[in-house]
């Protein structure tokens, strides 16, 4: 551990044996064209059932920055985080219509994916439990987030979608939101300090769900052979208790795909449709998303995210940069938050209290090649600094061939 956490603090060193291109704009390179994969919190969501659609529907500046830096980076495939899903698709259809095919400012030119995927997620779906364990089930505002399946006000809220420019397998899809927390080999079940009993009673436990939102291997037809886009968004580790109930959470979510990627029957490993065991040994497979896990800075159970980086299966490359991130990381150590972690590496900016910290990875398999990587956070003086604040996270993206 000790080793590899001196790695992580040297990788910036590391980055000149790829092409790291911190605005995000395509690489030109000799040969085939490689295939640009991107995760972006983009904190399109709303409290309100169906606020998203409403927002969509006017002319909203966040969408539209979002779309500017989408337009700008042109991933081949992207998974949005912190987009509420509709059951009719509402939302994604106008993203696409209204902001992805107009050019924006700021941007490029407009951005068309023929292909998409999303599903239903546990946020905001009530448990009929007691889970925060204040008395009552269900509630208002926040007592009512706290006893869905996933925190959230409504369903949907916080949900994920797929966006890609080649054919998605929507047959083979796998998806993990009913996947039992206990069913996971050695749970990490939280314990009340007080009592020193379990936090969750019983019934609770044996019904709650492990993922937060849900966890899905989407697998794309690109030209380089199929891979299975593997996304999630766990939890974050944090407005919980001493039990530590969402510090647990989130690092047994993040263990999910180590289980899914590692050798064995697994044969409590099943999806929602009923089909068991984890990714066979020769698939390729891109991890992304707001895994809520800084390798060595903020809340959460660090080994969770670093034995992710350390599974035998994920790629050792070197990290994704930012001249933006950076700076603002800088800022925050001259104010006082001192991080341990590269400052050219963090992914998002929250705030006074808990600074800048690296959240949002794309790890591929082995096997393929690294042309090249990075975080879109320019430097203040960047003209492309106007469309980089459309969220809290900003989008990481790296290019790889065969």
């Amino acid at each position: 551990m000790r080793r590899l956490l001196y790695a992580l603090l040297m990788l910036p060193a590391l980055a000149a044996c790829v092409n790291v291109n911190v605005h995000g704009d395509p690489a030109t390179l000799a040969g085939e064209r490689p295939l640009r994969v991107a995760t972006y919190n983009a904190s399109l969501y709303s409290d309100e059932a169906g606020g998203l659609i409403r927002q969509l529907q006017g002319d909203s500046e966040h969408a539209r920055k979002i779309a500017a830096v989408l337009q700008k980076t042109r991933p081949d495939l992207l998974l949005i985080n912190e987009f509420d899903y509709d059951d009719a698709h509402r939302a994604a259809d106008l993203f696409q219509q209204r902001y992805l095919e107009v050019a924006q400012p700021g941007g490029g030119e407009p951005l068309r994916y023929r292909y998409r995927y999303l599903a239903s997620v546990n946020t905001g779906v009530q448990s009929g439990l007691d889970l925060d364990r204040n008395g009552a089930v269900g509630g208002n505002g926040r007592d009512r987030g706290n006893d869905a399946w996933g925190y959230g006000l409504h369903p949907g809220q916080y949900g994920m979608l797929v966006l890609s420019r080649y054919p998605i397998d929507e047959a083979d899809v796998r998806t993990f939101q009913l996947l039992r927390w206990s069913a996971l080999p050695d749970a990490q079940n939280p314990i009340d300090p007080a009592s020193r009993g379990a936090f969750y009673p019983d019934e609770a436990w044996k019904q709650l769900r492990l993922s937060s939102k849900s966890h899905w291997d989407v697998p794309v037809r690109t030209p380089h052979g199929t891979v299975h886009f593997l996304v999630s968004h766990p939890t974050p580790p944090v407005f919980d208790g001493p039990e530590d109930r969402n510090g647990r959470r989130n690092a047994d979510e993040i263990r999910l795909w180590r289980e899914y990627l590692s050798p064995g029957n697994q044969s409590w490993l099943c999806d929602d449709q009923g089909r068991c065991g984890g990714l066979p040994p020769e698939a390729r497979f891109v991890i992304a998303g707001d895994l809520n896990n800084d390798p060595v800075d903020g809340d959460g159970h660090h080994e969770a995210i670093v034995e992710l980086l350390e599974h035998p299966r994920v790629m050792r490359m070197a990290t994704p940069r930012s001249q933006g991130g950076a700076e603002t990381a800088r800022a925050y150590a001259e104010k006082g938050i001192a991080r341990r972690g590269a400052p050219e590496h963090v992914t998002g900016d929250f705030g006074p209290r808990a600074g800048a910290m690296r959240l949002d990875y794309v790890l591929p398999s082995t096997g393929f090649s690294l042309q090249g990587s990075g975080v879109f956070w320019p430097a203040a003086g960047d003209p492309d600094a106007a469309i980089a604040d459309g969220s809290d996270h900003h989008l990481v993206w790296v290019d790889l061939i065969p």
